[in-house]
């Protein structure tokens, strides 16, 4: 088995405090992101992320939505304290006042502060960046998942749908967990959990053991 040491981004390579934007999904390291920008918080990051050349952070929604507020005007939602930077790979105007974002899920981070809002009601955080997983080679009793992976890959291809990033890196287990993350039908809850494990092995086994209860993959 092959293991590669984890890599960490100093903070001072993340703009602090760091933009968030708050969502009801979990963004994984590798994953590809659409957005469709149209409140003026976040056409206001965007431009601010844009010439800066710089990232803002993805974190879920554990409770609320984001512009709710309770009866006291107080932001009602709560946001995880674990989530991962998106980096802008492209933007289009689609018309005036809409922006549609390309982005791509980087390092995970660590909310350090409690998160504020600005004027605007842009959320802000002071955070620190975590380790991206080791590269491990996933282990003999979860190759049937790994080839189902790759069957999946093939098929959505077949369908002229392009699911991931590439390169497709089949070898690396946390690569293959994340993968199987983001197709998975279970809750934001579990998924943020499996996200926030530091070890992929692990990770990739509690998704193989899913999949073997589901009878998707048998052998």
């Amino acid at each position: 088995m092959t293991e590669a040491t984890s890599t960490i981004m100093k903070e001072t390579d993340l703009p602090q405090p760091l933009p968030l934007f708050p969502l009801q999904l979990v963004l994984f390291p590798g994953a590809v992101l659409a957005l469709k920008v149209f409140e003026a918080r976040y056409l206001d990051m965007v431009g601010e992320c844009m010439r800066s050349r710089a990232p803002f952070g993805v974190v879920c929604l554990s409770a609320g939505q984001d512009a709710a507020r309770d009866s006291r005007g107080q932001p009602s939602q709560q946001l995880e304290s674990v989530g991962t930077i998106a980096h802008i790979d492209e933007v289009d105007a689609e018309q005036a006042g809409i922006l549609r974002l390309r982005c791509r899920g980087g390092q995970r981070f660590k909310i350090k502060s409690e998160p504020t809002q600005r004027d605007n009601g842009l959320w802000v955080a002071e955070v620190s960046p975590l380790r991206d997983d080791a590269v491990r080679s996933p282990g003999p009793a979860v190759l049937s998942t790994v080839a189902a992976l790759a069957d999946a890959i093939k098929q959505l291809q077949q369908q002229d749908q392009v699911p991931f990033l590439q390169p497709y890196k089949l070898d690396d287990a946390g690569w293959v967990a994340n993968r199987w993350c983001e197709l998975l039908p279970i809750s934001l809850a579990a998924k943020q959990k499996l996200m926030e494990l530091d070890d992929p092995v692990i990770r990739l086994s509690l998704v193989d053991g899913y999949l073997r209860d589901k009878k998707v993959v048998i052998g």
